[in-house]
């Protein structure tokens, strides 16, 4: 059975949006590759976009590995601390 990216994706923003010093700025599920991109609210240079691969890793924009979409909560939390922000 194929991974659905884009299910894992959606998961992945509202997860991260619950985290108080996140912000989900866009989910791109018609692009190829389909990502999410995330900020920390109070910056705008901490912002990171992230993909599903098939496999179900999630990976950043820069090839940081997150998680899997085993986990969705704790790849979301990965990046919250990559980006500065606080625990949900």
């Amino acid at each position: 059975m194929m991974l659905d990216t884009a299910l894992c994706l959606e998961r992945f923003a509202w997860f991260a949006g619950r985290h108080a010093d996140l912000s989900v700025q866009n989910v791109a599920l018609a692009s190829d590759p389909a990502y999410v991109s995330v900020r920390n609210r109070f910056s705008e240079t901490l912002i990171e976009s992230v993909t599903c691969s098939e496999d179900g890793n999630f990976v950043t924009s820069w090839g940081y590995r997150l998680g899997t979409a085993d986990d969705v909560e704790s790849a979301a939390a990965r990046l919250a601390f990559l980006l500065a922000a606080l625990p949900a």
